[in-house]
């Protein structure tokens, strides 16, 4: 398959897999399950079934020391993106965070170009606008609704912390499969969430019922292990900011799920704003093709 397919192929299937995040973290929010032990278990069930994943393929452990320091790094700040996320739940309404996060196309694009001079056609920016402006129709909050400093700090942080992750997953020279590649990314991104919970005496809350456990694996599969093997393999093939802009897709898959499972209405607002998303999207595609 030519690389350039396959990267978009694997950039669209990773932010449909992640778009799912609701399935799974909906409900244990509703069992009062906190921010914390939902990260824990989503990165805890993320690393096993990469490691059943890995033995199942025959593929090797073992890797060199320089790897894994790099990789670390990855999965540190991965981590800390999604802890970043959460904690600005605590301080914003939820849909507006997760409006504000998807300026990482943005940021992603910015930091391409300041550090490794990569040009921006029209093209992009017209593709990033639309994503953006696609994703700010998709967001159904309720008017008059403030925004805090401190949370909004915190979102932008994760937004950066993310769109850096995409830039040096890129451009870090690490020659391993993209199994091992982002196995070692969660594996470390499962223990800094495990760090941050003892140092912030975050406690374990245990899950209980069999929807319960399995909303805890559908957030370890799909959004997890799925989501990061995908957009390794784009960024790998398209790069980092096309790869970026797919991820305008994610909000989408969260709409069709809350709309189809969760009986939400679809509005006109909801269609142009998908529209708009699709319309950046196959932008990118042409674009590259």
């Amino acid at each position: 398959m030519n690389s350039t397919v396959k990267g978009f192929i694997a950039g669209i299937l990773a932010a449909i897999f992640y778009g799912t995040n609701p399935l799974g973290t909906l409900p244990l929010y509703e069992a009062g399950i906190n921010s914390g032990s939902v990260l824990f278990y989503r990165y805890g069930f993320a690393s096993i079934l990469f490691a059943l994943w890995m033995v199942m393929s025959k593929e090797s452990f073992a890797i060199k020391r320089g790897y894994a320091i790099k990789l670390a790094v990855l999965g540190v700040m991965f981590a800390f993106s999604s802890i970043a996320l959460y904690l600005s739940f605590l301080y914003m309404d939820a849909g507006v965070a997760s409006t504000i996060l998807f300026s990482y196309p943005i940021m992603t694009a910015v930091l391409m170009v300041l550090f490794y001079h990569e040009r921006l056609s029209w093209a992009t920016m017209l593709s990033i606008t639309l994503a953006v402006s696609g994703i700010a129709l998709l967001y159904r909050g309720g008017n008059g609704v403030t925004l805090s400093a401190a949370g909004m700090t915190l979102v932008l942080l994760s937004s950066l912390l993310y769109a850096i992750y995409i830039v040096s997953v890129n451009q870090l020279k690490i020659s391993l499969s993209p199994l091992k590649f982002t196995f070692y990314v969660v594996l470390f991104g499962w223990l800094s969430v495990i760090a941050f919970m003892l140092l912030g005496g975050y406690p374990l809350q245990l899950l209980h019922g069999p929807l319960q456990w399995a909303c805890g694996i559908q957030l370890g599969l799909l959004p997890t292990v799925l989501s990061l093997f995908f957009m390794t393999i784009a960024i790998k093939n398209i790069g980092s900011t096309p790869s970026a802009i797919m991820g305008a897709l994610e909000p989408v898959t969260a709409v069709v799920i809350s709309v189809s499972l969760f009986h939400e209405v679809f509005t006109l607002r909801l269609a142009i704003g998908i529209v708009l998303i699709l319309s950046a999207v196959i932008l990118v595609i042409l674009r590259k093709s």
